[in-house]
């Protein structure tokens, strides 16, 4: 950071923090929202809480003992700072990673003894192949209905869908929906490929910063039709593509994971009692599982951490919400949603009391602002809120008719308004669901902002006067 930079943050927290002290009695004045701002800037206990988590817990997929240790983890960590917590029952899937290898044994101008490796990562949900693994012929499509046209081919094939991540819409401020089309070949894709009789399922990989990392990430694949499927890097995605366009190619695979039983896992609760209203909910959460090729620093350590650092700021500042705010740690938001489900399902008849769901799920890039699903009527009331962020550069709201989060979705489709911080993610892609995603990839500093986004929304909703209504209700 220059050192310009680091004095106009250090004034303008420091006149932030003359402005908030004595704050009326008002609790969305501007001074209370300027102290939980600064404060949230000033602090290191989120990234402290999101190092524990990365580092001492290391990767946490439902049904694993990192998981399991995470649970444990952070309950711990909001019971020390005198939060209420509870720790939910949730079943959550086992899926277990194996032996995962593959490479190029027949193609066009192959000189003798040579095979090409492939560098891939199991697919959640995948099938196995036999231990000794599967050899076959590799079809090549860029689209649904390409591999329908290929029927014939398809059958006893491995089918590679070559379906490059847009990264220059991402860095274009649309990393969402440039995901969102990659990863509908991924989660449809092998599925699809194993109704048509295909032996298994490749995906090129849904990312960018093409090193040769594979991302992995949850497929549709089910029982009966559980095929090995794995996301290969856009490097072999290129190189198969060149040498299919010579003739035929055939690969070798080997992949050996294992679905267990379900296993048994908890949703992280902690709240903060409110005082007058303290019969409504505010919700502010992240989701606690990870993949396990990292340490999940970014999905979703980040909004972990920074849910968690909602109730530390309001502590340290002595500051009592009217609303009970309830922190989450959502877990098996990764290959399955069964604690946003979980919680649902416990809550269904108490929905009228859940004011509104923050949900950050989106990496912690620089935060600009925040989303909302409220009615264009409402976004005049959050002026001030807006005007509060504004020192730190997150002074956006978007009104958006459905967020769209994942474990909050449940939520939002009953008509509870869900929120989300507003990030930069135009790199978030380069190490989601890869082996990069760790602790050294997240900036302090826009870990801070983050912070000071979620707690500033956050006492916000819990202490609005205005009933900000019911986000229209939508159909499965």
């Amino acid at each position: 950071m220059k050192s310009a930079f680091k004095k106009s943050l250090s004034l303008t927290i420091l006149a932030g923090s003359l402005l908030g002290i004595g704050a009326s009695a008002a609790p969305n004045d501007a001074a209370t929202l300027g102290q939980i701002r600064d404060n949230a800037m000033q602090s290191d206990w989120a990234y402290e809480r999101l190092s524990d988590l990365t580092d001492l817990v290391g990767p946490r997929l439902s049904g694993s003992a990192g998981a399991a240790a995470a649970v444990e983890q952070v309950a711990a960590a909001m019971r020390k700072i005198g939060a209420t917590v509870t720790l939910q029952p949730v079943k959550v899937p086992h899926w277990v990673r194996g032996a995962e290898s593959a490479e190029l044994v027949e193609y066009t101008g192959r000189p003798a003894g040579i095979s090409q490796k492939v560098v891939l990562t199991a697919l959640g949900g995948s099938g196995a192949t036999p231990a000794a693994g599967l050899t076959a012929p590799v079809v090549i499509v860029r689209s649904f209905e390409e591999l329908k046209a290929k029927g014939a081919q398809v059958k006893g094939s491995i089918v590679l869908f070559d379906v490059a991540f847009d990264q220059e819409m991402a860095d274009r401020g649309h990393a969402g929906p440039a995901y969102g089309r990659g990863s509908g070949f991924r989660f449809a894709g092998p599925k699809l490929a194993a109704d048509m009789g295909a032996a298994a399922a490749l995906v090129r990989s849904v990312g960018g910063a093409n090193y040769r990392i594979a991302h992995t990430g949850a497929t549709g694949v089910v029982d009966g039709a559980r095929i090995p499927a794995a996301a290969v890097t856009a490097e072999d995605a290129m190189l198969m593509s060149r040498l299919s366009a010579r003739g035929p190619l055939k690969m070798h695979l080997t992949l050996t994971p294992q679905i267990l039983p379900d296993a048994d896992s908890f949703n992280v609760i902690a709240d903060l009692p409110g005082t007058d209203k303290a019969d409504e909910v505010v919700i502010v959460s992240g989701h606690l599982d990870s993949w396990d090729l990292a340490t999940g620093a970014h999905d979703d350590g980040t909004g972990v951490a920074g849910a968690m650092a909602v109730i530390d700021t309001l502590k340290k500042l002595n500051l009592k919400p009217r609303r009970t705010i309830r922190v989450i740690a959502w877990m098996n938001e990764e290959n399955g949603t069964r604690g946003g489900k979980a919680y649902f399902e416990a809550n269904k008849d108490k929905l009228d009391k859940h004011f509104a769901a923050i949900e950050s799920d989106s990496g912690g890039g620089r935060p600009f602002g925040f989303i909302g699903s409220v009615t264009q009527p409402m976004v005049k009331y959050f002026a001030p809120l807006k005007t509060a962020l504004e020192p730190i550069g997150a002074g956006i709201f978007e009104r958006h008719d459905i967020a769209g989060a994942a474990d909050t979705s449940p939520l939002e489709r009953a008509g509870v308004p869900v929120f989300e911080p507003l990030v930069d993610s135009s790199f978030y892609f380069s190490y989601h669901h890869t082996p990069a995603d760790t602790l050294d990839k997240v900036n302090p500093l826009e870990l801070k902002r983050h912070v000071a986004v979620m707690t500033s929304l956050t006492w916000y909703l819990a202490n609005m006067e205005e009933n900000i209504g019911r986000v229209p209700q939508q159909q499965d």
